[in-house]
């Protein structure tokens, strides 16, 4: 009896940590963006500081990243950092009841859209881990405080995004 596809052992093929790191640094890319355009929309509001230090947390998490794939030798796809930085400006065109001006749903709706990237950045720091552990590189350590600060700045996040929900919709938290 064969074994079902998904625990099958899949022989290794060098290029896909490539795709897959490449794939990471788009995300990173646009969610640079993203937070960045959402701490100069959210500026002298109570969000806008934590946003602000956020947007130097995860463009410095995005620099780690380019560190490791230099460290792993995988070269950069700059059309990948092409495509991911014109969906996020995509992105910002949402049907949400503002035509010409920002709509106060903006903000919740690109929380949680940063709040889910940095769920998957999160994924990506521990599947380096899990490389790190079976090759030595990326070091482990470093992947464990990239980890650990993922894990802090989706539960920031987190808060953010209640309280400019309950800003929207009148609820109390």
């Amino acid at each position: 009896m064969s074994e079902p596809a998904a625990e099958q052992t899949i022989r290794p093929e060098p290029q896909l940590l490539g795709i897959y790191l490449n794939d990471h640094l788009a995300g990173a890319t646009a969610g640079v963006q993203l937070v960045r355009r959402l701490a100069r929309s959210m500026r002298g509001t109570p969000l806008g500081e934590p946003l602000s230090g956020l947007a130097e947390e995860i463009a410095a998490d995005r620099e780690e990243l380019v560190a490791i794939m230099d460290e792993l030798d995988v070269p950069i796809r700059r059309y990948k950092l092409y495509t991911a930085a014109a969906a996020e400006l995509a992105g910002r065109l949402k049907f949400n009841g503002h035509l010409l001006t920002r709509s106060p749903l903006s903000a919740v709706v690109e929380l949680e859209m940063l709040r889910l990237g940095i769920e998957g950045k999160a994924s990506g720091w521990r599947t380096l881990r899990t490389v790190g552990v079976a090759h030595g590189r990326p070091d482990v350590g470093r992947m464990d405080r990239l980890i650990e600060r993922a894990t802090e700045q989706a539960a920031q996040v987190e808060t953010l995004r209640v309280r400019a929900a309950a800003r929207v919709f009148g609820t109390v938290t």
